[in-house]
């Protein structure tokens, strides 16, 4: 147990590092309280309308979509730390100010709207910057395990924030729910602020200049990286149709279950959990993910949100939120961890950008969508409806992936059953069936040659471990 606890945790061993993860998760506590709050708010003031609900949403992440790719722009032009404190610090102001008119009553439905946006442009900026951040925390061989536990610092709030929050709205008004989530929201500004600026890794020799930082040469560089354009295409899809849980939870909570806050809050929590073991799952993690690990989880969370769509009761509903959960954030690791494993240090701001633009970016899309089906069509096939898109996205990615390589699979029921992917020369690269470990697959993990830098060579030859 203390050699796995070990090398779970092993990136806390760096101060920086540990400042970082506290702050987030103090921080990331108090926003997922607000998010459940602000939820079952829009709720009451909008008489249980899910278009509201879908509306909020879509404002709170419309920013994203618009700001995002600059602010990685900015992440490869200037300090990342500094552009971190200002972004939080935006965010804390933005909350008081919210808070303050939830507290005081005086808040309405148009409120609710304008500050989902002001929240929306805070977290465009502070995004990408997060994600490009992590490399200057830790050494490249701890950077998979760094995102592991952001990620899962960031399961461990929303599992903490949205219980914590239907405790406090079943014993308290509104307004105090909000002043507490604010008053965890300061904390990464100091976090930062007593970061060692001496001890984080940056790389000097690649800083580029002002004229360097063009948006359009960090989309022509994924552009002729196939390693890298099928795991984004695939989280536009999947981002954009299938992680709307904020819009459909607390509305097939409350209208379709009759739930209070405090069940809401279960639901959840259900998901969290899943997802923290997830995050978790890929903490060991140190070689970059192959492809097929990618795909694998896609299909995997297609077929649990459609299993969702259709549970029967709340209980169902929240049992089968947790490999919901598991699959979602285990898929968006391995496809950030493919991403941020493959990509040059000079561009890393630019590409998490689009990452983080196509993953969160085309939430306002996404939410208005499931709102506007909710509404019509019922919550419950909102779900599956997302699920299904989800799994022939995660289909057709296979096939694309196969194509490209040349590969195919092959599926073998005795002696025991299991699920190959095979070249055209007919060598098996044999995964169990539903695995996903990184040697299973030939050049799973490769990169093009003559592209990536000598960090990411010695990434690659790094022992892989089982992620799953």
């Amino acid at each position: 147990m203390r050699a796995v606890l070990t090398t779970t945790f092993r990136s806390l061993h760096v101060r920086n590092y540990r400042l970082f993860a506290i702050g987030q998760l103090i921080k990331l506590v108090g926003v997922w309280m607000m998010f459940t709050a602000q939820d079952w708010l829009v709720l009451d003031l909008s008489g249980d309308s899910p278009g509201a609900l879908g509306l909020v949403t879509a404002l709170q992440f419309l920013p994203v979509l618009l700001l995002t790719l600059w602010a990685g722009k900015l992440a490869d032009r200037f300090d990342k730390r500094k552009l971190l404190m200002a972004a939080n610090l935006a965010y804390a102001v933005i909350a008081i100010v919210f808070a303050i008119l939830v507290a005081s009553g005086v808040i309405v439905l148009w409120h609710v709207f304008l500050f989902a946006a002001l929240f929306g442009i805070a977290s465009a900026v502070e995004t990408p910057v997060r994600q490009a951040f992590v490399s200057e925390l830790v050494e490249m061989p701890l950077l998979p395990n760094a995102l592991a536990l952001s990620a899962a610092t960031f399961n461990t709030a929303r599992i903490g924030g949205p219980a914590l929050a239907g405790i406090a709205l079943a014993l308290l008004e509104t307004g105090p729910v909000f002043l507490i989530a604010t008053a965890l929201s300061i904390a990464p500004v100091f976090s930062y602020l007593m970061m060692r600026a001496g001890d984080l890794y940056r790389d000097a020799a690649a800083a580029p200049t002002s004229a360097d930082t063009r948006i359009i040469d960090g989309l022509r560089y994924v552009r002729a990286r196939h390693d890298l354009l099928l795991p984004i295409a695939l989280m536009a899809v999947v981002g954009m149709v299938g992680f709307n849980f904020q819009v459909t939870l607390a509305a097939l909570a409350k209208i379709n279950f009759n739930a209070g806050p405090s069940s809401f809050g279960l639901l959840t929590t259900a998901l969290a959990v899943g997802a923290l073991g997830g995050a978790l799952a890929g903490s060991g993690r140190r070689a970059r993910p192959g492809a097929y690990l990618v795909l694998g989880a896609a299909i995997a969370f297609g077929v649990f949100e459609i299993a969702v769509g259709f549970a029967p009761s709340f209980v169902v509903a929240m049992i089968l939120l947790v490999p919901a959960g598991f699959f979602s954030i285990y898929l968006a690791q391995a496809a950030n961890h493919r991403v941020q494993m493959g990509v040059d240090s000079a561009y890393r701001g630019r590409v998490m950008a689009l990452y983080v633009l196509v993953f969160l970016g085309t939430t306002p899309i996404g939410a208005s969508l499931a709102g506007w089906w909710g509404e019509r069509f019922g919550v419950a096939s909102s779900i599956w409806g997302s699920g299904v898109i989800c799994l022939l996205a995660a289909i057709a990615a296979l096939v694309w992936e196969l194509r490209t390589g040349g590969e195919r699979l092959r599926l073998r029921i005795r002696p025991r059953l299991r699920l190959s992917v095979v070249g055209s020369a007919g060598a098996g690269a044999g995964a169990g069936a539903g695995a996903g470990a990184d040697a299973a697959v030939p050049g799973a993990g490769a990169g093009v040659p003559g592209v990536l830098g000598s960090e990411q060579a010695a990434l690659e030859s790094a022992p892989a471990r089982s992620a799953a």
